[in-house]
């Protein structure tokens, strides 16, 4: 007997599912290589691009939006969050054998993160889905950021509580955010493999264009960054949350 998704799920759905496992390895892998680690959140976040592509051209399902924000919730949220406490832990040397102050704050923000991001995934479901603008600061976007922040070696562990800490408000802001134009999503995904591929090319050159892309576009775009389609006809099958 098939399993009960043969017939029902595309090819999205598959990436999307795909997207969900890179975030669990990330988890896994951000308390041996934390470089690795940030690599694979980021290509978690190339696959959560690539679904939306992939469900405008051949189809999306009925499950498509639960699955994207499902799978976001392991690579955009927990797996982020698991690699700021990591960097922010060691760089602040805060050992596990006692329940110690330093520990309790850091993880009541990284786990603040969570809460936060999985708020933002609820609503960008229940209400900016069909849109071409959403608001708070993405979660993918937010992942980005902290996992170009280490490809780059931007580790200071207070900048990294400091920038987690932002994040936790700027999710679930009312702060609007426009969709890219696809040109400019097709030059943000060119630096994004880079920065996967080649991270240490050039002194993290390309690690450091994400995040100057990554933060421009976090700062500007909700003033600089014009759209006339900002309530399409057709709901776009997999959004940007």
């Amino acid at each position: 007997m098939l399993p009960r998704f043969v017939g029902r799920l595309g090819v999205a759905d598959a990436v999307t599912i795909a997207n969900a496992a890179l975030g669990f390895v990330a988890v896994v892998i951000a308390f041996v290589d934390i470089d690795l680690a940030a690599r694979l959140i980021l290509l978690a976040a190339i696959a959560d691009g690539l679904d939306g592509i992939l469900a405008r051209r051949y189809g999306g399902t009925d499950a498509g939006p639960y699955l994207d924000s499902l799978a976001d919730v392991a690579s955009f949220a927990v797996a982020p969050a698991v690699l700021a406490f990591v960097v922010i832990t060691d760089g602040f040397n805060i050992g596990f054998d006692a329940v110690t102050t330093e520990l309790l704050l850091v993880t009541a923000i990284c786990g603040l993160f969570v809460a936060m991001a999985v708020t933002r995934l609820g609503m960008y479901t229940a209400y900016d889905v069909s849109g071409s603008c959403t608001e708070g600061v993405q979660t993918t976007l937010a992942a980005t950021i902290l996992g170009a922040a280490i490809l780059a070696g931007e580790t200071e562990p207070w900048l990294v509580l400091a920038v987690t800490g932002a994040f936790c408000y700027l999710m679930v802001s009312r702060i609007r955010y426009p969709d890219l134009f696809a040109r400019d999503a097709a030059i943000m995904g060119v630096v994004h493999a880079l920065a996967i591929l080649i991270p240490s090319f050039a002194g993290r050159t390309f690690p450091y264009a994400l995040l100057t892309l990554g933060i421009a576009y976090m700062t500007l775009s909700p003033w600089l960054y014009w759209r006339e389609d900002t309530q399409p006809d057709t709901p776009e099958l997999h959004g940007n949350a």
